[in-house]
């Protein structure tokens, strides 16, 4: 392939730059805080389904606390009604007897209802507390995630900006190198997904290190200044 030293200088240099992204692209890959704030955000999920299902429970005990109350209530009218009955029957020893066991059996279900309560208002005050460690581990999970995003922010914007130099610095390179070089290179390392380019070192190549035998070594000399590495099929700049 023809070309000039300059170019394959600068194609070096560039190269070069290409190395230290590469390096930067995997110290941004290895940040650990999206692992953290992944993690975080499946633990959210688990503790939403958990505050939910708390939700539901306070939801329940507190209508059966509202029941609860409003037959309480409910009897408690009875209850006055059937007093007054009492207090009015003047000597009407039948009606104030039937009107006593009524007055009993409402006072009975007073009393089972205020034993309901008190056991709702007990788990109730349980489901509270559980509400409120739920909502202090969904705090937690917040400020860890926020922590981690403003972490991975700094960190991962400061190699996103120095990834960014660099790529203006090898692309201000590459414009001054013929198009066609430049195209090769770019292929090249695409294909290998590494060094695409070397010097020839004697007779072996400067990348993989394998000996080019004399016929092959002389066919690539004649192929200066750029010809391909038969071993590793790199790019090869060869000096005169």
């Amino acid at each position: 392939m023809q070309a000039k030293m300059d170019d394959l200088d600068r194609l070096l240099e560039a190269q070069g730059f290409d190395l230290q992204i590469i390096h930067l692209k995997k110290q941004l890959a290895e940040l650990p805080q999206p692992a953290r704030i992944a993690d975080a955000r499946s633990k959210r999920q688990a503790l939403q389904k958990k505050a939910d299902q708390v939700a539901a429970l306070r939801k329940d005990a507190e209508r059966r606390l509202t029941r609860i109350a409003d037959e309480d209530a409910s009897l408690e009218k009875k209850q006055n009604g059937v007093q007054a009955a009492i207090d009015s029957a003047q000597g009407d020893y039948r009606n104030v007897e039937a009107r006593t066991k009524e007055l009993a059996g409402i006072a009975r279900r007073r009393e089972t209802l205020e034993a309901e309560r008190a056991e709702a208002d007990a788990e109730l005050a349980k489901i509270a507390a559980l509400h409120q460690q739920v909502c202090a581990a969904l705090d937690e999970i917040d400020r860890l995630e926020a922590h981690a995003i403003q972490e991975y922010q700094q960190q991962g914007g400061a190699l996103k900006k120095s990834e960014a130099d660099l790529i203006a610095k090898r692309d201000a390179l590459l414009d001054k190198v013929d198009a066609e070089v430049v195209e090769a290179y770019r292929k090249t390392a695409e294909r290998l997904g590494s060094i695409a380019l070397g010097v020839l070192e004697e007779d072996r190549c400067g990348v993989c290190r394998s000996v080019i035998d004399g016929g092959r070594l002389i066919d690539l000399k004649n192929q200066a200044p750029l010809g391909v590495c038969p071993s590793c099929k790199r790019l090869l700049i060869i000096k005169s």
